[in-house]
């Protein structure tokens, strides 16, 4: 098993930066979606998050291309903060800590449901799913190009 994972190693490697990528791109696309096509006005979070986010598409693509061996110790603060920021912002949408916790003092609230699909995916989870798979995509790429 393991001769199997080293000859499909750099293969594997592109993969995860591939995957990464495709994630930051589709969210970046995503968030924009919902603001600018469905209107849906970004709470103070989900603009925090969008800090982290966007800067992923271009930063990743970059690392692609020039085949930078650190792009995940590049990617990795944006990606934990951002899934930081999102974890508060689901604990918040979820009631798990009170809204008067929030941030959001003026504008729309961090709490509003715009989307609720089958009954738990919602902006915020989608948040917090893209960057859990961008950074666990970084970390398993760590951990392939250190194991021997």
């Amino acid at each position: 098993m393991n001769q199997l994972l080293f000859k499909n190693k750099p293969f594997l490697l592109q993969l995860l930066l591939n995957a990464a990528w495709v994630m930051a791109f589709v969210s970046t696309a995503g968030s924009l979606y919902f603001s600018e096509i469905l209107h849906y006005p970004p709470c103070i979070l989900c603009w925090y998050q969008r800090i982290a986010m966007y800067p992923l598409v271009a930063l990743i693509a970059v690392g692609i291309i020039k085949k930078d061996k650190n792009l995940p110790y590049y990617v990795l603060p944006l990606s934990s903060i951002g899934g930081l920021l999102a974890v508060y912002h689901n604990l918040l949408y979820y009631q798990i800590i009170p809204e008067s916790a929030a941030p959001c003092l003026t504008g729309i609230s961090c709490t509003t449901k715009f989307i609720e699909w089958f009954g738990i995916i919602t902006i915020p989870f989608l948040s917090l799913a893209a960057f859990i798979f961008i950074t666990a995509c970084m970390v398993g790429y760590l951990k392939l190009v250190k194991a021997k």
